[in-house]
């Protein structure tokens, strides 16, 4: 099938799946539910297996995850040689496995931690467990050679996650058109607005210091300071202070902020402007995905908007399983 045609299909079924799916104004059912017996067939079609509540909540969490990869490793099936954006994105869940695995050696763990299997687009040779060095070797993570010390945690997880933006923006400039456009305008909004939330994050909950925070932040070229097209908008905000709304309300991402009551005290909330900037992140992808049925990034749109699926089925299954109001999610 050529690129064309197999474009043509994959976002046929694609729109399909998305129809059937738990985003946008149908994710609300995910959270309408009060027991965990009640999620397991909105989202899966066997019937739940009868085991105890703490196993089903991650019974749900990590076939959901199954689901979700297995359905876009057969659309991107479809083509015979499919644009190296749709195999990288696909492989964030073997930096993700890595991270994981890293995180089980360091606590010296004998068995491997569940993982999620994206064979046979995968990077690591999961086999040599528990050898990190044999895991990765080979790699383009074979830097991570070694069972890491619990502290180093932080800092490796930090480092898979810059190669994994920087491997997306690498192969974001073999495309060509309005393919190369689209994709750079999704990584641009998304990982320019997560580098905001890190800084946040990092300033609020590790009181971390400037020069700190700078090292976390990803660019596609850090002598361009604020004019990087990733970390340029991240700087802006590192001096602002977190409890100082006048610091804040003429940003220009003030929308995203959590909102403030007149006479009380005011406190920047990342999860808040994390999540809401989120909203808008899936907007943008989704309206991306509409706009250009007959191209190969209409896929990388969809892994998006089923992403964003898979954090509200863990949203949910984690608030059933602790007991908290799901609609207050």
């Amino acid at each position: 099938m050529d690129v064309s045609s197999a474009s043509s299909y994959v976002y046929a079924k694609a729109s399909g799946i998305l129809a059937r799916s738990y985003v946008g104004s149908r994710a609300s059912a995910l959270f309408g539910v009060s027991k965990l017996t009640e999620l397991w067939p909105l989202v899966f079609t066997e019937e739940a297996p009868a085991v105890p509540e703490i196993l089903l909540a991650r019974t749900i969490e990590q076939k959901a995850a199954e689901k979700f990869i297995g359905e876009y490793k057969k659309l991107l099936s479809a083509y015979d040689a499919p644009a190296q954006i749709l195999v990288d994105i696909l492989q964030y869940f073997d930096y993700e496995n890595l991270k994981s695995l890293g995180a089980a050696a360091a606590m010296g763990q004998k068995e491997p931690p569940s993982l999620l299997d994206i064979s046979p687009y995968n990077l690591l040779n999961y086999a040599a467990w528990p050898s990190i060095q044999k895991i990765t070797q080979g790699s383009e993570l074979s830097w991570y050679d070694k069972e890491p010390q619990v502290y180093e945690q932080q800092q490796l997880d930090n480092e898979l996650d810059l190669q994994f933006i920087e491997k997306l923006w690498a192969s974001s400039l073999e495309l060509g058109g309005q393919e190369k456009k689209t994709v750079q305008d999704l990584l641009k909004a998304r990982y320019s607005m997560r580098n905001i939330v890190w800084v946040l994050r990092l300033k609020t909950y590790y009181k971390m210091d400037r020069n700190q925070i700078v090292q976390r932040l990803a660019f596609l070229d850090p002598k361009n300071g604020r004019g990087d097209e990733l970390g340029g908008a991240a700087l802006e905000i590192i001096d602002k202070s977190v409890d100082d709304w006048d610091d804040w309300k003429n940003w220009k991402f003030a929308r995203f902020l959590n909102p403030r009551e007149e006479g009380s005290l005011w406190r920047v909330d990342p999860r808040w402007v994390e999540e809401s900037s989120e909203k808008e992140f899936i907007k943008k992808a989704g309206q991306k995905f509409h706009s250009e049925p007959g191209a190969q990034t209409a896929l990388f749109c969809w892994f998006f908007l089923k992403s964003k699926e898979l954090d509200y089925i863990r949203m949910a299954t984690e608030a059933l399983r602790l007991n908290v109001k799901v609609k207050e999610l």
